[in-house]
């Protein structure tokens, strides 16, 4: 059997439990058809670079599968036709990682830093010496409106 990762989209408006219990459903396809579900990972509720069906957000899963094509070709026949499903990619690979995803490694890493809105290493910004770019000084008065007749006021 072939070693795949697989990934997909569920609709913004379900809610976590309904989300697992897709997945349930899919690992049921799955072992009916002679395949097995290893990781299964849940990266939350995440915003779409660009709406997709309407939405723009969706629940994001991944799931390593070792299956036969026919069974994985089940699996994306029967997620094309789930009004729930907004996108799915599977990807064949030689082997599964160890350990968490880079998503959830990227989550972990962000929440170890603290708070987001700090500055960092760079201190507060300083709006004073921006060179040419900043304040330009004093541009003077106005120039008087024209009228709509195209003389001036």
């Amino acid at each position: 059997m072939a070693l795949y990762e697989h990934v997909f989209l569920a609709r913004q408006d379900l809610s976590q439990q309904q989300v697992d219990a897709l997945v349930e459903q899919y690992k049921g396809i799955l072992s009916e058809l002679g395949g097995s579900v290893g990781r299964v990972e849940s990266w939350g509720l995440k915003s779409l670079t660009y709406r997709v069906k309407k939405n723009r957000k969706a629940y994001y899963t991944l799931m390593d599968l070792d299956c036969p094509p026919a069974a994985l070709k089940e699996l994306e026949r029967q997620q094309g036709l789930s009004e729930d499903v907004l996108r799915f990619m599977t990807i064949k690979v030689d082997k599964h990682e160890e350990g968490a995803s880079a998503m959830l490694q990227k989550r972990e890493e962000r929440s170890e830093r603290g708070d987001r809105g700090g500055f960092g290493d760079r201190g507060p910004r300083s709006f004073g010496d921006r060179g040419d770019r900043g304040d330009r000084g004093d541009r003077g008065p106005r120039r008087p409106r024209e009228n709509s007749e195209g003389a001036a006021e």
